[in-house]
């Protein structure tokens, strides 16, 4: 494996990030499909296009939608709240429309925030016909009174698709380890960017690995609709695959970890996360399943009740510059982004490690000495803890235990105990059983 260089990779997410913040997504359209080439780029994505009118569970994909052109022309003639500005001054899936509004007619269909009044806020409609212009609050108070031209020049396709994309990682087993993520939020860093800069370079560093017990699935998803056609293709091999799953999103802050459980609350990935951020010995907290929220609750809702839980740093219901314009580049820290890389990654490396084995000694202790596995080298403390560390593991490898309990039971860390493990299973004095 190649040895890592983090100042390398934090240059890597800033340049693609930059390519793919100007592009304005929603759940379909070519915005979606150019944000994937471009993260086609780093992993090398399988695409499908879901059409238009399928219906998938108790759902049915919209038309596709197609933005040309937004805006509008103020009585002095200035145009005004224009897309090619900021791409969150359209409601996203806005109908098609064009008139002449006198100002008190405009503001049924003008949307700000008076408690943020410098954001554009973000707004969508994609099950009920409208159209609408967001703008801070600034902006809106000094509109002057008068006629206002609008454009809206959008269409809405039957014959449209919209587009989820997915690369596995091939592990030994057939064992997988799901990576969702999401891509149908413009010109959103933290909500948007993050999440999907962090599946793709943790792809980058698993793909990296000489080999991998566990088999990867990321799945780059539009919200919601998407994750649920996702689940109606895959939703029964993931049953019977899935052992482990996590939601990237809002991982681009530089504040504490938060994870939220899955559904169960006590899935190997619940296990694994409450050990993991634990040994990496980073400020998190920890909190319970709720049905609302990013694609976790898809995961784990009626008929499925996956093992998939969300990382995040903070989360969407933490930070007020969520689903505004205010959550920009300058809110989110690119370092953070690589730091969070490295939680997800310990947590692959955890699951990679969590074998249960089984002690072929029958009773008692076994001798250390007489399989040479006694330690010999290092100061008195590192031999009296290495010396420890095997008797914790061959104490607890009973052939039901996996390493994650043991870990837990005995407070060391998962890798130390594989390191034992491996010393082990060289002297044939344990073996493995899953």
């Amino acid at each position: 494996m190649q040895e890592f260089n983090r100042s390398a990779e934090i240059i890597a997410m800033e340049k693609l990030f930059d390519r793919l913040w100007p592009i304005n997504r929603s759940i379909t359209g070519d915005g979606v499909r150019h944000t994937h080439d471009i993260l086609g780029e780093l992993v090398p994505l399988t695409r499908t296009e879901v059409p238009s009118g399928s219906h998938i569970f108790d759902w049915i994909v919209p038309p596709e939608w197609e933005l040309n052109e937004a805006y509008i022309i103020d009585p002095n003639g200035h145009r005004i709240l224009d897309v090619q500005e900021n791409n969150l001054h359209l409601i996203s899936y806005s109908s098609p429309f064009r008139g002449t509004l006198s100002k008190s007619e405009l503001e049924d269909h003008l949307h700000s925030l008076p408690d943020l009044p410098d954001a554009i806020p973000y707004l969508t409609s994609y099950y009920n016909q409208t159209w609408g212009f967001c703008l801070s609050q600034k902006e809106r108070v000094s509109l002057p009174e008068g006629n206002y031209k609008i454009v809206v020049d959008t269409k809405l396709k039957t014959n449209g698709s919209m587009t989820i994309s997915e690369a596995v990682l091939p592990g030994e087993t057939e064992d997988e380890v799901l990576i969702s993520t999401y891509t149908c939020h413009p010109s959103m860093a933290n909500n948007e960017l993050s999440g999907p800069l962090v599946a793709a370079f943790l792809y980058q560093r698993l793909a990296a690995m000489p080999s991998r017990r566990l088999t990867y699935r990321f799945a780059f998803l539009v919200e919601t609709i998407g994750a649920i056609a996702y689940l109606h293709q895959k939703g029964e091999h993931l049953k019977q695959r899935l052992k482990a799953g996590l939601v990237a999103t809002c991982v681009g802050l530089d504040v504490p970890f938060t994870y939220k459980r899955s559904l169960r609350g006590n899935t190997l990935i619940d296990r694994i996360m409450g050990q993991v951020l634990k040994e990496e010995n980073v400020d998190h907290s920890i909190i319970d399943f709720f049905p609302w929220g990013s694609d976790e609750r898809q995961y784990c809702s009626p008929g499925f009740d996956l093992p998939v839980g969300s990382l995040m740093r903070g989360s969407y219901l933490d930070f007020p510059e969520y689903h505004t314009s205010l959550d920009n580049r300058d809110l989110i820290s690119f370092a953070a982004i690589s730091e969070s890389v490295d939680v997800y990654l310990a947590t692959c490396m955890a699951l990679e490690r969590n074998i249960i084995y089984r002690n072929l000694v029958a009773n008692g202790e076994p001798q250390l000495g007489k399989y040479n596995l006694y330690p010999k080298v290092g100061s008195l403390r590192q031999v009296e803890t290495e010396r420890q560390e095997l008797l914790w593991f061959l104490s607890l490898a009973d052939g039901r235990r996996d390493l994650l309990e043991i870990a837990s039971t005995s407070g060391v860390s998962i890798e130390r105990l594989e390191a034992a493990a491996r010393k082990c299973l060289e002297t044939q004095i344990v073996e493995i059983v899953h």
